[in-house]
């Protein structure tokens, strides 16, 4: 019972904050509130006030060939095993579909306004403002409920709980991957765009528009790619 009163008190007092919000950011939409908060981003009606993150993974879904390297890699360097069931991203495939519905990429969005980060009861999944903003779990502190998984929006959802360990994990750019040599982040590398064999991944410092697949799915095909019979518009 203590612990639902916790929570309870947790969340009244997110909605309060959220209150706030939503009355004063009438005055503020946009980057860029002077000194006081120079990197909150307010989307829509003034739903939210995150730091926007420092980076995101764009993908091309028709330069991907579904050879799953980007997810062995990113369980790799994450959890230093290969297991796809570990993996921040997903390829999801439909051998019923034609091209290009056969194939898509399903990455962390670094959302603007992430609900994975609203539900989480305990704020262990955050946004880390002492690097680069980016969206991460704090596993220390994950009971591994999973209300970050029920609150993504997405399809798979982005969040995922390891198997291992019973704890939420989420794609921070490879800000704490340990089991590789290069520093990630949004000032670092990111092990799936560097595995890819297709190029199918890049990475954005700029956010993109956070409506549906736009700004997130983008072309990444070159001249090449046309005498593959591939359209390049």
């Amino acid at each position: 019972m203590k612990k639902q009163t916790d929570r309870e008190q947790i969340s009244k007092k997110r909605l309060s904050r959220r209150g706030f919000i939503r009355r004063s950011a009438g005055f503020a939409v946009g980057l860029g509130l002077g000194s006081a908060a120079p990197s909150f981003k307010w989307i829509s009606d003034a739903l939210a006030a995150f730091p926007v993150s420092g980076g995101y993974l764009l993908v091309d879904n028709k330069k991907c060939q579904g050879c799953l390297t980007c997810m062995l890699a990113c369980s790799l360097v994450n959890e230093g095993a290969e297991n796809l069931s570990l993996s921040r991203i997903q390829v999801l495939q439909n051998p019923f579909a034609r091209f290009p519905e056969d194939l898509s990429l399903a990455q962390c969005r670094q959302c603007a306004d992430p609900e994975c980060v609203r539900a989480c009861p305990n704020d262990s999944l955050h946004v880390d403002t002492q690097n680069g903003n980016v969206r991460r779990v704090d596993s220390t502190r994950c009971i591994g409920c999973g209300k970050c998984v029920d609150a993504c929006p997405f399809t798979p959802a982005r969040p995922i709980v390891n198997i291992k360990s019973n704890t939420a994990a989420v794609c921070d750019l490879c800000l704490t991957a340990a089991y590789w040599s290069e520093p990630g982040g949004p000032n670092g590398k990111q092990a799936c765009i560097e595995s890819c064999p297709m190029r199918a991944i890049a990475f954005s410092t700029a956010l993109p528009v956070q409506t549906g697949d736009d700004g997130y799915i983008v072309n990444l095909r070159t001249k090449g790619w046309q005498k593959l019979g591939y359209t390049i518009e």
